[in-house]
């Protein structure tokens, strides 16, 4: 397999749906859509997305079928990078290299572009109703895996740890559960999407969900090692580099990367994507 090809390709494809689905830029009132815009096409990956269509294309399903669950996630994942960048969360001017959405349309309409993703998100989910061979409970039990991913429990609980901070006994529960919360939670969800879209068999769900969690502490920490190695950490907060070291979080991270390979066993060499992405995380610059 070429990865990186692999990687453009679904990108382009997940583009050109996103493209399609938004809101025009002009359509009124303007000023929310280009900031929808904006956020959404500001230089992502796609990796969540991609991981969904992955995940169903190794269960045998087309990708094209996919296509609206995958761009879904992104809308949520972009939804959570807009409110994290606000003032009131992590206060950051930048992301990807580019001025925060809130510094380009203020912070109101930040705040409301990123509502107006999520509840596109979920409407872009809904689109699966149309696919004939998606069933219905299919489609209900993927509303209640994402909407259980971005709850209380998981990405918007782990925000609210992160603002706290509360006194901890334990720093490495508390950082593993705060990862879990903010960031594998909607990674493992995008692989469980594809997962569920494709009808897997239990043991196949249970296997690739090792796999999620796995790759979504690894690749927090992964984050946390490249901003200390490119000193652009923000010091008011622990990380796992910060408070273990590098070479402890280097270790640590390469363990999660061989318990998520070992846990892609049982489709023995049809994971290629899947074993080449665990990779890809260890290794990444950024």
């Amino acid at each position: 397999m070429d990865f990186k090809k692999y990687l453009n390709d679904k990108k382009s494809l997940i583009d050109q749906e996103l493209d399609l689905y938004l809101p025009m830029e002009d359509a009124d009132p303007s000023i929310i859509h280009k900031a929808m815009h904006y956020s959404v096409f500001s230089g992502g990956k796609r990796i969540r997305p991609i991981l969904t269509l992955a995940t169903a294309e190794l269960l045998g399903m087309d990708i094209k079928n996919a296509l609206h669950t995958a761009c879904g996630i992104e809308l949520i994942h972009t939804f959570s990078l807009i409110h994290d960048d606000l003032p009131c969360m992590d206060d950051d001017d930048f992301r990807r290299g580019k001025p925060s959405c809130h510094k380009v349309y203020g912070e109101a309409i930040a705040l409301l572009a990123g509502d107006a993703l999520l509840v596109h998100a979920y409407k872009m989910i809904l689109k699966n109703t149309e696919i004939k061979k998606i069933k219905k409970n299919t489609i209900l039990n993927l509303f209640d895996e994402m909407t259980r991913c971005v709850d209380t429990e998981n990405m918007l609980g782990g925000q609210v740890k992160d603002i706290i901070q509360e006194k901890m006994e334990d720093k490495k529960v508390f950082l593993c559960n705060l990862y879990k919360q903010k960031t594998s939670a909607l990674i493992c969800a995008s692989i469980r999407a594809g997962a569920i879209l494709a009808e897997a068999k239990k043991k196949e769900i249970k296997a690739l969900t090792k796999y999620g969690e796995c790759i979504g502490l690894a690749f927090q920490i992964t984050d946390d090692i490249l901003d200390m190695m490119q000193d652009q950490r923000n010091k008011n907060k622990i990380t796992y580099p910060g408070e273990f070291g590098l070479k402890t979080a280097k270790i640590d991270s390469e363990e999660l990367i061989k318990e998520a390979k070992g846990a892609l066993k049982i489709f023995n060499d049809k994971a290629d994507f899947l074993y080449e992405f665990a990779d890809y995380i260890f290794l990444r610059q950024r």
